[in-house]
């Protein structure tokens, strides 16, 4: 395979993975966070971070909105509901770093 052909097939499946992350509302960040150690938050920051590596400014809240499709707070407000217990709990397991 072709470079060009491999970074097509990949931007494909990025753009598949945003369309089902969008349409996948009920699924809450922090579980993502705790089943797969990333959220729809750190996808927002590697697109940010790939965007300065090529000397494109953008900023947190401009990648988030092109990541969730809407601005975070409107998501926030429509979709994120309040972490439980379990969820707290499992987070601080799955998140302990060495100090």
């Amino acid at each position: 395979m072709d470079a060009q052909t491999k970074l097509e097939l990949e931007a494909a499946a990025f753009r598949t993975l945003q369309a089902h992350l969008q349409k996948r509302t009920d699924v809450q960040n922090i579980d993502m966070m705790n089943l797969a150690g990333f959220c729809r938050n750190c996808l927002s920051r590697w697109y940010q971070e790939a965007a300065a590596e090529r000397g494109i400014e953008m900023s947190k809240d401009e990648a988030r909105e092109e990541f969730y499709g809407m601005p975070y707070g409107e998501w926030r407000d429509k979709y994120q509901t309040e972490a439980n217990d379990a969820q707290k709990a499992a987070f601080e397991v799955s998140h302990k770093h060495a100090t």
